[in-house]
């Protein structure tokens, strides 16, 4: 637009074009981005659209700014650097278990266009990231397959437990003892069930989880809660069973409440202040 006009932000739009050639002095279009926008004179949505989405512009409405007539925009991000940032935000959601469609969200894209000083950066699809994630997780596999290798014993627990959406899991980890003596814990699965946990369905998943990790040698005892099922399942194999300390501690705490007679004791009690708070015969 034309210099002396308006100030600040103005100098990064300039008028469209009828049209017949003329300059429609009544909208303009954003030099960075396109976007067309109405213009009576007046800055204020022009100011915000420029600070909201191209701070990394440089600040408006400064003395430098009335004069400048080009953006020194930053040149667009190499492939490298690009990969890099998929990689990870794929970690990110990953990590902290963040909904896939983030990737979708203004905001994370507005993020991503300051932190990364390039304004036609797009953030990856939800289907690339789910293939980036696919892939650490398969990196990361290979890579607990090779501590394994080297471990000559294995511990295992599992337990069930049920999703919000009703969903049925089997969640197994691996404890064993390094090599300084450390002990070492790390999941290998939380693995989604179908089948009712019958003894056999859930015999035959803690062996596929052995099975699919090379531990079914070296596996020496599986701990899990004081089920039945578990319980029956686990002797079917030939691993040594553990029952979880915490789940027999709390089971403990809850039957002995449960037994312990206080619920009849206030029954009672609550029966003789009713008898005397029912009539006030009776408080005589």
């Amino acid at each position: 637009m034309e210099q002396g006009e308006q100030s600040g932000p103005i100098d990064r739009f300039k008028y469209k074009k009828n049209d017949d050639g003329t300059v429609n002095k009544y909208k303009v279009i954003c030099k960075i981005c396109n976007k067309e926008f109405q213009f009576h004179r007046s800055c204020s949505s022009l100011r915000y659209h420029v600070n909201a989405k191209h701070a990394f512009a440089g600040p408006s409405g400064s003395a430098s700014g009335l004069r400048q007539t080009t953006l020194n925009v930053r040149r667009p991000l190499t492939k490298s650097t690009s990969d890099n940032l998929t990689n990870t935000i794929a970690k990110w959601i990953a990590k902290d278990c963040r909904p896939i469609s983030i990737v979708e969200d203004s905001g994370f894209f507005d993020v991503l266009q300051v932190a990364s000083q390039d304004s036609s950066y797009k953030p990856p699809s939800r289907a690339t990231v789910m293939t980036k994630i696919h892939e650490l997780y398969e990196n990361e596999k290979e890579k607990r397959k090779e501590v394994l290798a080297q471990v000559n014993h294995i511990a295992l627990t599992g337990d069930h437990w049920t999703s919000v959406s009703n969903n049925n899991y089997l969640g197994v980890t691996a404890h064993f003892i390094s090599d300084t003596w450390e002990l070492k814990s790390f999941a290998l699965t939380i693995l989604k069930t179908e089948e009712r946990h019958f003894v056999e369905a859930c015999k035959e998943q803690f062996l596929s989880v052995a099975r699919k990790w090379d531990i079914e040698g070296k596996t020496t005892t599986i701990g899990t809660d004081s089920a039945r099922n578990m319980v029956a399942a686990i002797r079917l194999t030939r691993y040594e069973h553990t029952n979880c300390v915490a789940h027999m501690v709390q089971r403990s705490v809850t039957v002995s409440l449960a037994d312990s007679g206080f619920v009849n004791a206030l029954a009672k009690a609550r029966k003789v202040v009713g008898h005397f708070t029912h009539s006030p015969a009776n408080a005589k």
